[in-house]
């Protein structure tokens, strides 16, 4: 089953924390994430990260 990638608006205080710096803002994205237990982070595009969703056993 194919996965449909999800997006997830991030809050606008990551961008202002981080201050332009890509590692600081992937850090604060997957601490952020850590809030969407199922969703794996693939990108950053704009306000958003672009996620995959772990499938559950059934």
């Amino acid at each position: 089953m194919n996965n449909v990638p999800s997006k997830v608006l991030l809050p606008a205080w990551i961008f202002q924390q981080a201050g332009g710096n890509n590692d600081e803002i992937k850090r604060l994205v997957l601490q952020y994430m850590q809030r969407y237990p199922n969703y794996i982070v693939l990108k950053v595009s704009g306000s958003f990260a672009v996620c995959e969703r772990e499938q559950g056993l059934l």
